[in-house]
């Protein structure tokens, strides 16, 4: 140690040969932390990802089962209804139900007592005995199955219900009594006399882990599924599965973090927690099966997610070591012998790094390796500044467009109606409406106007977006008011606007166009849909309806074409809802679009006003598309002509 000590005093060489292997050493941890804190972020956001398709896609599978099941219920009540006089074709029809659908460990069609004449009991009921199919007529004064939850439950509540996990029994041929654990899913049978009977169609739980225990994404993950109540329906451990909750572990030890996600999977939430399962440090990825009130978990212990992620970070590191070792007596040779030209190089490269990139580099014309990086430096000097000229230049220019756009985005906004109400003293006219570009302009647009004892309105979709959109809606805006302001009809409106947009349309733009006129009196609508989004009807107290439209071209594409016009009577009270393929083509991060379903959904809700249905719309549109960005501009429009 002494020796070396003393060679570092002697030595400039071997000491600036220490600092270069020091500085790399610092450089190289710096980029190995970073390296290896983003990738075990990856690593994890990878998991999380894949843990949670995996789940999703089993809560999937398993949501189809058990609507199937609900089906073969739906279609066993038909059956039982027919026949209600016949009680022989129950015990077929439990059969059949049980033979047609393998996920079903028994089938019961139960009846009140006394239902038939001369039967207290009786109780339709198929199942699998010792792996063979048998029906029998289950009730008897040793089982009294009117006093059992799987009938109680449906009879109480009057309406379809999945039972919690409960255990029931049946004998084989030597009266032996074996017992079951099972769901249900049950159903009421009545008639106008009341409730009779109900059917049961029962899941053993043994099929449900036969079928969950397998999906795992990881070699030591394992699924758990829980009841409404909290019970394990599928569990690894048989001691914890059908006898204790997700709470039961917390009753003996305090473990709030469990009992908080047991509180989540019941309020049928969907997520991941982070919490110690077994000892260990573990993920559980969870969501809920909406039609049971279940909810299913995916334990991933940490060291399955991370074991290969920390054997590459100490690799990285022996690797790191070993070539910082080397890299010492590789400068220690080689500083030893070029020490003095590249002293001068690297002071002169470290004013370049500083920021003065006009420093004049000492020529070197030899053919080494320190000559080729001498005139390596050069050239990366007049590539620099050549590179921060351009950089300068294309800022400014960035800077300058996008104020331009900005200026132009308002310019646009300023041309369609902001304010509303649009006529405050007409307290018979409510109306709103918002318009969302998908970029700084968009080629959306919406108007309105009073003419002649009628509301002129107009919705419109143009081809494309950007600027060009943003142009060619203009224009339509433009002739739209001037022909409104004529008081002509909506046919002939679409008419005047497609002859002006087709004469000279070389770029082939064009727009989809809804355009209305109603009496203010009377509320009759006359309208000209020309290949835009059908408008919704919203009647109160019913169901929310799109208007019948005839199939007319968009405007701009055909000359001379003809526009054929439609009317509506007694609009008067009736609110209607306008919107651009922005709405419905709306897409969340999984690519789903919202589509007409959960456009009449959000629309079905209570009326109040027309700024209401638009910032409900809104509201609707923002929770799907949970933050991704906007594929097409959004526009909405709602009126009504109040009585």
């Amino acid at each position: 140690m002494k020796k070396l000590i003393d060679t570092l005093r002697r030595s400039f060489s071997a000491r600036l040969s220490l600092w270069v292997v020091s500085f790399a050493a610092l450089v190289f941890l710096a980029a190995t932390a970073y390296f290896f804190t983003v990738s075990r972020r990856y690593v994890r956001e990878e998991a999380i990802l894949r843990a949670t398709q995996v789940v999703e896609n089993s809560v999937l599978r398993l949501n189809n089962i058990l609507e199937d099941v609900q089906l073969s219920a739906d279609n066993l009540e038909w059956l039982v209804y027919r026949h209600l006089d016949e009680p022989e074709m129950m015990m077929e029809y439990s059969r059949i139900t049980v033979q047609g659908n393998p996920v079903l460990s028994g089938c019961s069609i139960s009846f009140e007592p006394d239902y038939f004449e001369g039967r207290h009991y009786f109780s339709a009921y198929s199942g699998y005995i010792g792996g063979t199919l048998r029906t029998e007529q289950e009730g008897d004064d040793d089982y009294q199955y009117f006093y059992l939850d799987w009938y109680l439950q449906p009879k109480l509540l009057n309406q379809p219900c999945w039972t919690e996990p409960y255990s029931d029994w049946e004998q084989d041929d030597a009266k032996d009594r074996q017992t079951q654990r099972m769901v249900s899913y049950c159903k009421p049978l009545t008639t106008a006399e009341g409730y009779i009977g109900g059917i049961s169609l029962d899941i053993s739980l043994k099929w449900l882990s036969d079928n969950l225990s397998p999906v795992k994404p990881y070699p030591h993950s394992y699924s758990i599924l829980i009841s409404r109540g909290g019970t394990y329906l599928v569990h690894p451990d048989p001691d914890k599965l059908f006898y204790q909750t997700i709470f039961t572990e917390g009753l003996i030890t305090p473990r709030p973090e469990l009992d908080e996600l047991g509180t989540s999977m019941l309020d049928q939430e969907a997520g991941y927690r982070r919490l110690m399962v077994d000892g260990k440090p573990s993920f559980v990825f969870f969501t809920p099966l909406k039609a049971t009130g279940w909810s299913m978990a995916i334990v991933c212990p940490e060291s399955d997610i991370f074991g290969r992620f920390n054997r590459l970070r100490w690799i990285v590191t022996t690797i790191d070591i070993l070539g910082l070792l080397l890299l010492f007596f590789l400068c220690f040779r080689v500083i030893r012998k070029t020490m003095r030209p590249l002293s001068d190089l690297a002071r002169q490269a470290e004013d370049i790094a500083s920021g003065h990139f006009d420093t004049v580099l000492p020529e070197n014309d030899q053919p080494d390796e320190l000559g080729t990086l001498s005139r390596s430096f050069a050239d990366m000097q007049s590539s620099l500044v050549a590179y921060m000229d351009e950089l300068t230049r294309t800022t400014a220019n960035k800077v300058r467009i996008e104020g331009e756009l900005q200026i132009a985005r308002n310019i646009q906004r300023g041309m369609i109606p902001q304010v509303f109400p649009p006529f405050p003293e007409r307290k018979d006219i409510d109306l709103y409406a918002s318009m969302d570009p998908a970029r700084e302009v968009g080629g959306d647009l919406y108007d309105y106007l009073i003419q002649g004892g009628r509301l002129y309105f107009c919705i419109g979709d143009v081809s494309g977006k950007g600027v060009p959109a943003s142009l060619f809606m203009t224009v339509v805006r433009n002739l739209f008011r001037a022909a409104g302001r004529q008081g002509l009809p909506p046919a002939e409106i679409a008419h005047q606007i497609n002859e002006t947009l087709s004469d000279g349309n070389e770029q082939l733009m064009f727009v989809t166009m809804f355009i209305g006129a109603i009496d203010l009196v009377s509320g009759r609508l006359d309208f000209c849909n020309c290949g835009h989004n059908p408008p919704v009807l919203l009647p109160r107290g019913g169901k929310p309806a799109f208007l019948p439209c005839k199939a007319n071209t968009p405007l701009g594409i055909l000359p001379d074409a003809r526009f054929e016009g439609e009317y509506v009577d007694g609009l008067k009270g009736t609110p209607l809802f306008l919107y651009t393929d922005g709405l419905t083509e709306a897409e969340d991060p999984a690519l789903e679009l919202f589509g007409s379903d959960r456009l009449l959904a959000v629309l079905g809700e209570p009326y109040v006003d027309a700024e209401t249905v638009v910032k409900r719309m809104q509201a609707a549109i923002s929770d799907h598309v949970a933050g991704a960005d906007a594929s097409d501009d959004l526009t909405m429009l709602c009126l009504e002509i109040k009585n």
